[in-house]
């Protein structure tokens, strides 16, 4: 697609019940606000999720620009959204850093991930979208999206909550206000605003109370300050933020695996929610978008960034302002790979100190559990049937146990990617023997709207 926009109208305003379509431009300067404004609103989950992950924030906001253009341009600019930081693979990524993984294996993992994504994309566009509905359908998509969530409660009662209790439980009734209290673009960032408050909390206490006494990351309990700049002093202002190469173990591969069916659910209902408002069939390229989330996962991974998706902030931005310019997106990705040249800001980002991280993360991961409800709800999913209920309930309680199970000697299956492969295989192995056929539904039924959790 040739990089060309149509001037809509006199390029200052909409008429009354009309849109800037894909295809079309307002006045450039006009654009560079819309692209900045793109910008803000994917910003604060693009940043929290890194930092949740243990990964660079200037790496991830860097290349989610990077994926966001290679999108664009891999569905022919048919399809107006922004890629970043997905909350699907923060379970996977916590679980191979529990077993003493590195960033290197986290990201090889989220690239081999991202591969799979795109192969998927691959056969649906040759296939058709409806091979999705048949082996993702609504009660396993609502259940891996649940236990993803709720599979990562013991992060936030073993790891974060410990650091800091006072300040953690400050954090999250903070961040619950700030999600119910403000509305529009301040609801949208809720959770990057509790990040701050918690953030500015420690920083004051520390001035006051001192040093608090808690488990270190070693878990070692020591007296120390909840702040840290010290790598925010050594970082520089402007500069390349820190790429590092992927390396590739299996155990870790295998449990960001059970992400990509999450990211399956995303992108359909998020291309679905584009295409109902700019009033276009997007089911022929509805393959080439899930190929462009992988493809940008996959490229971003490869110099330590994070795994990426389409944002649903992002797409409220376009229903409040019936912009839908792909302009936009360009500008904004170019936005966010500039700011990923200020190491500075990202070393500072990197500074959350566990309590607070522990705030924000036991509403994240609750919101993401809760999505999962709700596709059940949208799509009527009948849990007095035991196809359904048995497989589901059973996959759920393995992942949030975390329940390990002993392959070989050096290998093992535990909490989300056991649960997620007790829901699917379960699923379908039961269906067989009850001798029923998955029922179709419509593409718009297995999507979610997310709320400022990426």
């Amino acid at each position: 697609m040739a990089l060309r926009w149509t001037p809509h109208g006199d390029g200052k305003a909409l008429a009354p019940g009309a849109v800037v379509k894909p295809d079309e431009r307002l006045s450039w300067p006009r654009m560079v606000g819309f692209g900045a404004q793109h910008v803000i609103a994917m910003f604060g989950a693009t940043f929290v999720f890194p930092i949740v992950m243990g990964l660079d924030p200037n790496v991830a906001v860097m290349m989610s620009g990077v994926a966001t253009i290679l999108f664009l341009l891999i569905v022919q600019g048919r399809i107006p959204s922004y890629l970043g930081t997905s909350a699907s693979f923060v379970g996977g990524v916590v679980a191979i850093r529990a077993a003493e993984g590195d960033s290197a294996t986290v990201t090889g993992a989220i690239l081999v991930a991202g591969l799979v994504l795109a192969a998927v994309g691959v056969a649906i566009h040759f296939l058709g979208v409806g091979v999705i509905h048949r082996i993702f359908p609504p009660v396993v998509t609502g259940a891996v999206v649940m236990l993803i969530g709720f599979g990562l409660a013991y992060v936030v009662a073993q790891f974060y909550w410990p650091k800091d209790q006072w300040v953690a439980l400050a954090t999250m009734i903070a961040t619950a206000v700030f999600l119910v209290l403000f509305k529009g673009f301040l609801g949208r960032i809720g959770i990057l605003l509790g990040l701050v408050f918690g953030f500015a909390l420690s920083w004051i206490l520390d001035l006051t109370a001192g040093k608090i006494t808690a488990p270190t990351a070693t878990g070692e309990v020591t007296s120390h300050f909840r702040m840290n700049f010290d790598n925010v002093a050594k970082a520089d202002w402007i500069g390349l933020p820190h790429f590092h190469a992927p390396s590739f173990q299996v155990s870790a591969i295998v449990l960001v695996l059970p992400a990509v069916i999450a990211l399956i659910a995303e992108n359909v209902g998020h291309v679905k929610a584009v295409g109902s408002m700019t009033a276009t069939d997007v089911d022929p390229y509805m393959g080439r978008a899930i190929i462009g989330d992988g493809v940008g996962t996959a490229v971003a991974s490869a110099v330590g960034g994070s795994p990426t998706t389409t944002y649903a902030e992002n797409i409220g931005v376009m229903a409040a302002t019936r912009v839908y310019s792909t302009a936009a997106y360009y500008i904004a990705a170019v936005i966010a790979i500039l700011f990923g040249l200020i190491p500075k800001f990202g070393a500072l980002v990197s500074a959350t100190p566990d309590g607070v991280l522990g705030g924000v993360t036991v509403i994240l991961y609750g919101m993401i559990g809760l999505l999962g409800a709700k596709i059940w709800i949208e799509n009527r999913v009948d849990f007095s049937d035991p196809v359904n209920m048995v497989p589901i309930g059973a996959g759920i309680i393995l992942a949030v146990g975390p329940v390990t199970h002993q392959i070989t000697g050096d290998f093992s299956l535990a909490g989300i990617a056991l649960g997620t492969i007790v829901v699917l295989g379960g699923y379908h192995l039961l269906r067989a023997v009850a001798g029923r056929p998955v029922k179709e539904v419509s593409g718009g039924e297995i999507g979610f709207e997310r709320d400022a959790s990426g």
